[in-house]
This record gives structure tokens, C-alpha cells and sequence, in this order.
């Protein structure tokens, strides 16, 4: 007996990506994860731009990760200019990205996935049915979004980060005022948590072996600074990145996939807890105590939960930031980058942060006047794509004896697992010339 499932495109993920599985009596014939946005060309649209417009132009590669991706460009300009910032720009460029976690992935478990755990087919019911549990991640997303926008002087693509700094700083007053905000979250997570809890047995019961890649380093759970990290291979540093990622085309799809000691691997929440689990806060561990998440973890589906350990500790941490900076008091450290002495010079620079979705590099080539001749961005979710597939692959037979809808159902939670930014992820396309029949690869 043939069954196809077609999946035009897969709802509830940012972008546009289909699923395709051809099964001939419970044998796969095709099974294929296929992303088919038009490529975006950022790392051609900023060779040409100078130095100080990098971090504000890359940033608008995502409208939900701008603080990662303004941040991984920020440290790839210092790296190539030898820019050494301080412990207090540190300190807040950390609550900034913690600010940003707790808003990706609250709006991901709660809005996305949440869903599919009550049985529903978006968000919109919850308004009636679930009316408090819907006006708690609403609230939650609201104060991390207001954190953002203390910290960053605008909640998406900030305007204060600048190389070297911030060219405008929060108050001491303000730093209390997120303080409060993060107290809240973890008030509101707690509860969000025990909601969780309940849920765990409608996470599918699947484990597939695979590679983690993150950041981690000896001192705390790595969001903004660290070596590149394998559950495989050990740890590297951040300069081979390229020697790590090893992307690669496929016919089906306009992004690049990546692989590095297998034929894939996971970044993300998961990917980060596997690694760094020891180092969570109290609370989070907590969290992942009662949530049944341990190390290491090989359900895919539970990235969703490793992403609410992560915002309990994202708060907490943040709110030790706060303390650390307020305790040594706010320093009137403003950077104005038009008379700033940044040294500017010629040479190649690399930064790398944890964006929500997993492990992100920025790599950027200078003249000697500060202007970009060459970029290459390696973005989180064109990292996941081939352990996507390879998910596919090994799951489909498991449940290829379900009837349709929920195959289709849990396909679609699979991909939804990993939180996609398919749009940032597509850059690659393949150009036919009419006046040749070769066929040649534009990136």
C-alpha cells in the first residue's frame, strides 16, 4: 500500500518549509524536509558598508533574534580591529541577550507549541478556553520585550550597541526597574512550568543519537562568550568555526545544510543544556529537575523544554548582571562612534554568540579604510536543517503505521521542536544561464 503525506508548508515556525514522505508498505520511498524561501543575500549586501554600519545592518536578518545577530557582528568587528570592551558592557550586552532568550522562547513554547500540546490548531482558542495560561505567556513576553527595550534603547534591532560599547547607557534607576521586570518572569515561568509539567506525556516518545554543538566555557552556562562545543569531538575555538559547520547544498532546499562529526547535528536549547547543564542556575535546575530533562538528552521534542530552563535561567542570571553592575556602580562608559578612537585596520574578525535558536558566527574581512570586502554568517537553523532530516528519516517508520493526521501531526511538532528561523536560514540558490547549460551556485 503507497501513503504520501504532503505538507504545504508547515505552520506555526517562521518561513515557509514543506514536508514530503512517500511510504510503499511502511517502507520510506521519499522523505524530505525542504525549505523553499528566495535567499536573502546579506553577506553580499554589506560588503561595501563601513565598520560602524555592519551591526546595524546584520541585525535585520531576523525581526526575533536581531540581539544575537547584532551582537555576533559586534564582536566579529572588535575581533578584527582588537576592540577590548569593558566588564560593564560585557555585563549588559548579557542581560540584553537574556532579555532576548526569555522573548524567542516564551513566544515559541507558548504560542507554538502550547497549542499542540491543549489539542488546538493555533493560538486563538486559548483567548476563550484558556484565557490565564494565554495572559501569562502574554505577560511574559510583554516584560522581556520592555527589557529589551531599556537595555537596547528599541525592543527589535537595538540602537545603543555600538563597537566598543553602548553610545547611550540605562539609568541606575532603569537597571532596578529590569531587575523587577526579571523578578516577575520568574514568578510568571514557575507557573508556566508546573503547566508544563502536565503536559510531558504528550511529547512524543522518540530518541535519535545525534551530535550537540554550542558554545560553553568553564565559568558559566555560555550564551555571549566561549569555545565552540561537541558532545563528539571536544572543544574548538571560535576561529574554526568553518572547520565545525562545513555547510553543503541539497537539491530540495535554498538553505545550506551543515554537518561536522556526523551526517548532522543539533543546535539550540537542547544542544546548550547537553553541554553546559552543570553550570544552570539554581532555580533552572530546578526546572529541568521536574520536567524530567537530563543530560544528555536525545528527544528532539524536548527542546521545547530545555528552552523554559533556559529563560528561568536567563532570569536569574540576569538579575546577578544587574546586582554586579549596580554594586560597582554604573559607569558613564558612552561611546560615540563618529569621534570614538576605534583602530581602525585592515584584517578579519569573528564573533559568535548563542542566538535562541542555537549557535551563530558572524565573519567579516576589512580594508584598511574599515570597509567590508567580504562576510559570511552561518546562521542557527541552516545548522539544524540536516538533523531535521535525519529526525524525519528514523522517525517516519516508527510511526508509519498511524493513521495520516497523526503522522502529519507529529512531523509537523518535529519541525516545530527546533523553533526554525527558515527565513534567516536560506542562502543559497541555484542560477540556470540561458546562454550556458552549466549551472552555477550563487551564495
Amino acid at each position: 500500500m503507497r501513503r504520501k503525506i504532503d505538507i504545504h508548508y508547515v505552520t506555526r515556525v517562521e518561513g515557509h518549509g514543506n514536508i514530503k514522505v512517500s511510504l510503499q508498505d511502511g517502507k520510506i520511498e521519499e522523505c524530505r524536509w525542504e525549505v523553499s524561501e528566495a535567499p536573502r543575500f546579506f553577506e553580499a549586501i554589506v560588503v561595501g558598508r563601513k565598520w560602524y554600519e555592519m551591526h546595524h545592518i546584520t541585525s535585520r536578518i531576523c525581526g526575533i533574534c536581531s540581539v544575537a545577530h547584532q551582537l555576533a557582528s559586534l564582536k566579529a568587528t572588535e575581533n578584527a580591529f582588537g576592540v577590548e570592551v569593558s566588564d560593564q558592557t560585557v555585563r549588559l550586552r548579557k542581560i540584553l541577550l537574556d532579555g532576548e532568550n526569555i522573548q524567542s522562547h516564551i513566544l515559541h513554547v507558548g504560542y507554538l507549541v502550547l497549542p499542540d500540546l491543549l489539542g488546538m490548531g493555533s493560538i486563538i482558542p486559548l483567548a476563550s478556553v484558556n484565557k490565564d495560561e494565554l495572559m501569562r505567556v502574554i505577560k511574559i513576553h510583554r516584560l522581556a520585550n520592555q527589557i529589551c527595550e531599556i537595555i537596547g534603547g528599541r525592543t527589535t534591532h537595538p540602537v545603543r550597541c555600538v563597537v566598543g560599547g553602548f553610545c547611550a547607557l540605562p539609568t541606575e534607576d532603569e537597571l532596578k526597574m529590569v531587575k523587577d521586570k526579571f523578578v516577575q518572569i520568574l514568578s510568571e515561568l514557575q507557573f508556566f512550568a508546573e503547566l508544563l509539567e502536565g503536559f510531558l506525556p504528550k511529547f512524543p516518545d522518540f530518541e535519535r543519537e545525534t551530535e550537540y554543538i554550542g558554545l560553553t566555557n568553564g565559568t558559566e552556562y555560555a550564551l555571549y562568550e566561549g569555545d565552540i562545543g561537541s558532545t563528539d569531538t571536544g572543544k574548538t575555538g571560535v576561529e574554526n568555526y568553518l572547520e565545525v559547520t562545513n555547510e553543503y547544498v541539497v537539491p530540495h532546499s535554498t538553505a545550506k545544510f551543515t554537518k561536522h562529526a556526523r551526517d548532522s547535528y543539533m543546535v539550540g536549547a537542547l544542544a546548550r543544556f547537553n553541554l553546559n547543564h552543570e553550570k544552570l542556575l539554581h532555580r533552572a535546575k530546578a526546572v529541568a529537575e521536574m520536567l524530567g530533562l537530563r543530560p544528555v538528552c536525545t528527544n528532539p521534542y524536548m527542546n521545547s523544554v530545555a528552552q523554559l530552563v533556559e529563560s528561568v535561567h536567563s532570569a536569574e542570571n540576569s538579575i546577578k548582571l544587574i546586582d554586579e553592575v549596580l554594586d560597582a556602580g554604573l559607569k558613564d562608559e558612552i561611546v560615540d562612534e563618529e569621534s570614538s578612537n576605534i583602530p581602525v585596520r585592515a584584517g578579519r574578525g569573528i564573533g559568535a554568540v548563542e542566538a535562541p535558536r542555537g549557535i551563530l558566527f558572524h565573519d567579516y574581512e576589512y580594508d584598511s579604510s574599515g570597509t567590508c570586502v567580504k562576510a559570511n554568517c552561518v546562521i542557527p537553523t541552516n545548522q539544524n536543517h540536516a538533523n531535521i532530516q535525519k529526525d524525519m528519516e528514523e522517525l517516519v517508520p516508527k510511526i508509519a503505521h498511524l493513521p495520516e493526521e497523526d503522522i502529519k501531526l507529529a512531523l509537523e511538532m518535529l519541525v516545530r521542536a527546533y523553533d526554525p528561523c527558515i527565513s534567516c536560514s536560506t542562502h543559497y540558490i541555484e542560477v540556470k544561464f540561458t546562454s550556458s547549460t552549466n549551472q552555477k551556485n550563487c551564495h
